[in-house]
Order: structure tokens, then C-alpha cells, then sequence
């Protein structure tokens, strides 16, 4: 019995699951940081390429592209 007691207070003592639990939140919250952020950057990084792609074409039937 005594030693049951003693297993449940070094359990109680160990404070390596809380580091480890921390880390994982720290993660966690970093990953979601990161995906929000690509998120937004891939919208607008679109949206310049769709611009970009547009101009070029109108440019191009503007130019007489038509041909002969």
C-alpha cells in the first residue's frame, strides 16, 4: 500500500507531462498562426495573378493580335 502512495505522489510531483502538454499548445497555436497566414497571402497572391493575367490579355487583343 505504501508504495501505491508513493507512485501517486511522484505522479502528482512529475511535471514533465505539463511541459510536454505546453509544447503541444505552443504548436498548436503556431500551426494555426501559419495556416491563417497562408490562407491570407494565397488569397491575395490569386487575385494579383488573376489582375495580372487579365491586363495581359486585354494588351494582347488591343495590340492586333488578330493576325492577318
Amino acid at each position: 500500500m505504501k508504495t501505491l502512495w508513493n507512485k501517486m505522489q511522484q505522479f502528482l510531483r512529475d511535471e514533465e507531462g505539463v511541459t510536454a502538454i505546453e509544447y503541444a499548445l505552443i504548436a498548436a497555436l503556431i500551426a494555426v498562426v501559419i495556416i491563417a497566414a497562408v490562407t491570407l497571402v494565397g488569397e491575395e497572391v490569386s487575385q494579383t495573378f488573376t489582375t495580372i493575367g487579365n491586363t495581359l490579355q486585354d494588351a494582347n487583343s488591343g495590340a492586333g493580335g488578330g493576325g492577318t
